[in-house]
């Protein structure tokens, strides 16, 4: 996503403007001097242009509130009262003036009642209770009200309490194994220590918490209350630190340079939980998942102790340039001596994000007349782009690993292709009009509106077609943003079938990243001060109508798990408006799509698909519990809803293993294995990818947190009807060629 150059002149315009501060040079710049510099690009850069004034402090208030404390456990109505008072009209001038102190007194006000109140949770842990009656406790606060006083907070968190205790109570099932040899006989394993105490079992976790809220530094404080200013003005704007900068643009380029490992806090030391196949620390043999890190230096330098350092502060010290040397202290998670200590040196090198990138399967189904239908399907998990490296012939870019996937399965002759979009947040606004110009001959794409009113309109310019077939788009509601602007473009040109949810997400505008060092020349900040995603545009289908709000909607709607009114740009706080532009002249496709005749067909088979019956009953049991928002405090009530459960889990494993599976053959494309000659049969991939957690699963004692059996391995309805969908649309064609041929 890029800025006009109109919009950079406005936002350099906007640094000479920030309000009465005085500037110094510094390597880490003020908190004030960022505050500053936010509210200004907010003001001026945001696409509403909303003043920073008392109605928007007001929101702020509440929104800061609500985002510390989002169940509305911890204040009381008195201290939200108090706040109101003091803060309810000035925060916009704190603001301007690059004042952080309220942000710094709500948020220690904030750490002293979550302090207060592990203390009592503890104490009433003491206390008996009997899991009887008809007593339930509220589930989601986030829309009740404070309680008015702390006797009210106290009642609230004894059901709370007796709630936690009450689902260790029923967590403690016996684990059950099969001996061998003794084919009816069960054996109980003996269960985790952790799982034998509910009580410490609870009181670590508030633990955790404690120490979570402990290790908040004031630079964290100002960066939660930047982002809430950020996004009060909509969902999408956010100020960013510099850690989380980089892990957006990590995100962007599916890379990264470090040692492949994924940590987590734990204790405070940064526990390795997982490790990347083929990355540094796999590779040197020296580090097992469950290892801790107490100690980072970089090269040959001095250890810096981590213990009680916040994760991302560890991890940044991890993290550095490429064939650097970093040396980690590390507590092996199998030593026999405690105390025993050792010290790991590993080469940083380039770490592939391999699971985001964009995959295919090769789906050969057999045919009533003996043949073979072979159909294409490709995954895109993100609109990924290395922005760093834009223009590079090996720069990361969606568009060429889609083509180079839809080249091979062109070369496997199929019939008809899927673009499954399903839980593709979206990405780079270039990408999504790059990638819509491989199946459309060149025009417009998308249309996006500035703050001025000013339309712009991203074009395909090549007249090159990639893949000319049967096309079909599948969405859900957590397709958004880029995806939403490739399928609304198929789907005004007439080139491709949508199918998927009621809608897609609904995010219908653009954002575009600002450092903020780059907006405080005088600071010598770089990115230290972190950056603004800030919302500077809408955009609107070529057809006219805009996607925000309504999203998308599908040709043929398929029942899904996902289609939920929770999930969406309504379910946020203060999204912009939905409202239309004037449409722009373009080609329709002058294939055929048989809309209609697919929906009739696609409903017959999903009104006798077991599976979507089970979504169906799913969705009304999650709908009824979410309107409930109770819970009940008496045991054998929830073990009798348990039990009705488990039942019905039975039942549905009793009948999947009844029902016959697809004749079907998959195989799988990856960027790795696009030029090899033989494709990986799904199957064998699929005990690849078991070996391979296996090797990197944690040991026994690597985590005392609660292990569920493997889960079952469930159907995916909504893509083997899909491909039914695609099916049809393949077989109308060929019948309508053919009759023309006639």
């Amino acid at each position: 996503m890029k800025f006009s150059r109109s919009f950079i002149c406005l936002l350099t315009a906007a640094t000479l403007s920030l309000g009465p501060a005085t500037f110094h040079a510094a390597a880490e710049p003020e908190p004030g001097q960022i505050i500053i510099s936010v509210g200004r690009l907010l003001e001026q850069g945001h696409y509403s242009r909303r003043k920073i004034d008392d109605k928007l402090s007001r929101e702020l208030l509440k929104n800061y509130l609500d985002a510390l404390d989002y169940n509305h456990l911890f204040f009381t109505q008195k201290d939200v009262d108090a706040l109101t008072k003091k803060y309810e009209t000035s925060l916009d001038d704190d603001i301007l003036l690059g004042n952080p102190e309220p942000a710094y007194v709500i948020y220690e006000l904030y750490r002293k009642r979550v302090t207060e109140r592990a203390a009592k949770v503890k104490t009433l842990l003491k206390e008996p209770f009997d899991f009887k009656g008809t007593r339930t406790v509220e589930i989601n606060r986030q829309k009740a009200p404070w309680p008015k006083d702390e006797a009210a907070a106290d009642q609230i968190w004894r059901d709370r309490t007796e709630n936690e205790l009450l689902a260790e109570q029923l967590g403690k099932t016996e684990k059950k194994a099969i001996a061998p040899g003794a084919k009816d006989q069960p054996i109980v394993e003996k269960a985790p220590k952790a799982e034998t105490d509910p009580i410490e079992r609870i009181t670590k976790r508030y633990d955790r918490l404690l120490r979570s809220i402990g290790e908040q530094t004031k630079d964290d404080m100002v960066k939660m209350f930047l982002s809430t200013l950020s996004q009060t003005y909509d969902p999408h704007s956010e100020y960013l630190s510099k850690s989380e900068l980089e892990n957006f643009a990590i995100n962007m380029r599916l890379a990264l340079v470090g040692i492949g490992a994924v940590l987590q806090s734990d204790e405070g030391l940064a526990k390795i939980m997982e490790l990347v196949p083929g990355g540094p620390a796999s590779r040197s043999g020296e580090i097992k998942v469950g290892d801790r890190i107490s100690g980072v230096a970089q090269g040959d330098k001095e250890f810096i102790d981590t213990l009680d350092m916040k994760l991302d502060k560890v991890v940044e010290m991890i993290r550095g340039k490429k064939d650097t040397i970093v040396r980690l202290r590390v507590l092996p998670v199998n030593a026999t001596d405690p105390s025993l200590r050792k010290i790991v040196e590993i080469k940083r090198d380039e770490i592939k994000l391999k699971d985001q990138e964009a995959r295919a399967e090769l789906i050969e189904r057999p045919m009533p007349d003996g043949t073979t239908q072979r159909l294409g399907w490709i995954v895109l998990p993100s609109f990924y782009a290395d922005m760093e490296h834009s223009g590079s012939a090996t720069a990361k870019s969606t568009t060429r690993d889609v083509l180079a996937l839809l080249n091979r399965l062109k070369q496997e002759n199929i019939s008809g292709l899927v673009i499954d979009l399903r839980r593709d947040g979206g990405g780079a606004l270039d990408e999504a009009v790059n990638l819509t110009g491989l199946f459309i001959k060149r025009g417009p794409v998308v249309q996006a509106k500035d703050s001025n009113g000013n339309i712009h309109v991203q074009r395909d310019r090549d007249s090159t077609i990639a893949y000319d077939g049967p096309l079909m788009v599948l969405t859900n509601k957590l397709s958004a943003s880029a995806s939403e602007i490739f399928a609304a473009a198929l789907q005004d040109y007439g080139r491709a079938v949508i199918v998927g949810d009621s809608s897609t997400f609904g995010k219908g505008t653009v954002q575009n990243m600002i450092e903020i060092g780059r907006v405080m020349p005088f600071l010598g900040g770089g990115n230290d001060a972190g950056a603004l995603k800030l919302t500077i545009q809408k955009f609107y289908r070529i057809a006219g109508g805009s996607t925000q709000l309504k999203g998308v909607l599908p040709d043929v709607k398929l029942p899904s798990s996902t289609d939920h009114p929770e999930i969406g740009e309504g379910a946020l706080k203060g999204p912009l408006a939905y409202d239309t532009v004037d449409p722009v002249p373009f080609e329709r496709w002058s294939g055929s799509l048989f809309k209609t005749d697919l929906a009739e067909r696609s409903a017959v088979r999903v009104a006798a698909d077991p599976e979507f019956r089970y979504i169906v009953e799913d969705t009304a049991l999650v709908n009824k519990r979410l309107a409930d928002n109770r819970l009940s405090l008496n045991l054998e009530k929830r073990k009798a809803e348990i039990e009705e459960e488990k039942a019905r889990k039975d039942s549905r494993k009793t009948a999947r293993a009844e029902t016959k599976p697809a004749n079907e053959k998959r195989f799988i494309i990856t960027l790795d294995t696009v030029t090899n000659p033989k494709l990986l049969p799904a199957e064998e991939k699929e005990k690849q990818d078991a070996a391979a957690r296996k090797e990197r699963a944690k040991p026994d004692d690597a985590d005392d947190e609660d292990e569920s059996d493997t889960p079952e391995k469930l159907v995916d309805a909504v893509r083997n009807e899909t491909l039914n969908i695609l099916g049809d649309l393949v077989e109308l064609n060929r019948a309508k060629t053919a009759a023309a041929t006639k």
